[in-house]
């Protein structure tokens, strides 16, 4: 990786590193049983309830995005992201989504603005369709200038159904679905780079505050219908920051992926390219890059998944396929 996002102040490295020594710790510390019933832990860990039926949770916030929404003072709109980067972990593994808590830290309590994210949370649970059940604020001016927003989801699924990666094979299709942006990914380098633009500077067709406040997508409906449907799906990628790479979260190290018609770019990725001065594999190696979420499914099936994906998101396209070059995701 290139040090554009190092030098913004955010280091893959160390983050990598950390979660790392994180999850050591909890391993070690963890009773046996409970390692037993992890079912799954690639974008959403599945805990056994039954024979049957398994538990999927996750969680997830929505970073500096909120700077935007802090300089706009608009804030109905983050609480849709907050909902989207937590129900879009949790269909990763075939697991339909249910309810979400939220955790909203602030350094002052505003009413106002308060309100204005329950807008969103209830906007975004509406999509999802999923319920919000409870949360948290918590008045945190010694630690934090601002405030935070995360969320926790938890969704069901029958064991024997669990999406993993684990049945994935070369020559399966890869079908792109389109992101609406930047998503909550990157934030912090797209605010370094687009740093000298006005957010109501208009080059891009609207004003720029607009566009990177642009809600995170919400693929539930889409996903579940495509699980639901007579479709082989054989594994469920989130593309968050990583990009493409996040394919090799899949559970099958013994394939690879090559994405050859790659979806539309939105314009917003090529000014902050250009005014950042980010290369072209950095760019995909922390943005979406167009591409949201990622269905891989049996080659035969390809023309029956397009059918149910283009329903809800009709630029879901192919944009690949799975190769047997282990561990490589290859952009040609």
């Amino acid at each position: 990786m290139t040090d554009a996002y190092a030098r913004a102040g955010v280091s893959q490295d160390e983050a990598d590193d950390a979660v790392g020594a994180l999850v050591a710790a909890l391993a070690r510390s963890a009773p046996a049983e409970s390692r037993q019933a992890l079912k799954s832990g690639h974008y959403a860990n599945v805990i056994r309830l039954g024979a049957e039926t398994g538990i999927a949770i996750t969680t997830d916030g929505v970073g500096t995005k909120l700077v935007i929404a802090e300089q706009l003072g608009r804030w109905d709109t983050v609480g849709i992201d907050c909902v989207a980067m937590n129900v879009n972990d949790v269909i990763c593994v075939g697991a339909e989504p249910l309810a979400m808590v939220d955790y909203l830290a602030v350094d002052k309590a505003d009413a106002a603005v308060a309100g204005a994210i329950g807008v969103g949370l209830g906007r975004g649970a509406e999509l999802a369709g999923i319920e919000i059940v409870g949360g948290e604020l918590a008045q945190l001016g010694e630690l934090i200038r601002g405030l935070d927003l995360a969320g926790a989801c938890v969704g069901v699924v029958e064991l024997d159904a669990m999406i993993t990666g684990t049945e994935v094979v070369p020559g399966d299709a890869l079908i792109g679905l389109p992101s609406s942006g930047l998503h909550s990914n990157g934030y912090t380098l797209a605010r370094r780079a687009l740093a000298d633009v006005p957010l109501d500077d208009e080059r891009l067709g609207r004003p720029l505050g607009e566009v990177l406040l642009e809600p995170t997508e919400i693929y539930v409906k889409a996903v579940m219908s495509l699980v639901r449907s007579k479709a082989h799906v054989h594994g469920l990628a989130h593309l968050t920051s990583g990009g493409l790479d996040n394919l090799l979260r899949l559970e099958n190290p013994d394939v690879g992926y090559r994405v050859d018609s790659p979806l539309p770019v939105p314009p917003v990725f090529s000014l902050i390219a250009e005014l950042g001065n980010v290369a072209e594999d950095e760019m995909h190696e922390v943005f979406n890059m167009g591409c949201g979420f990622c269905c891989v499914v049996d080659r035969s099936h390809e023309s029956d998944a397009l059918e149910v994906l283009r329903l809800h998101h009709p630029g879901a396209a192919r944009i690949g396929e799975v190769t047997a070059d282990a561990g490589a995701v290859v952009r040609a």
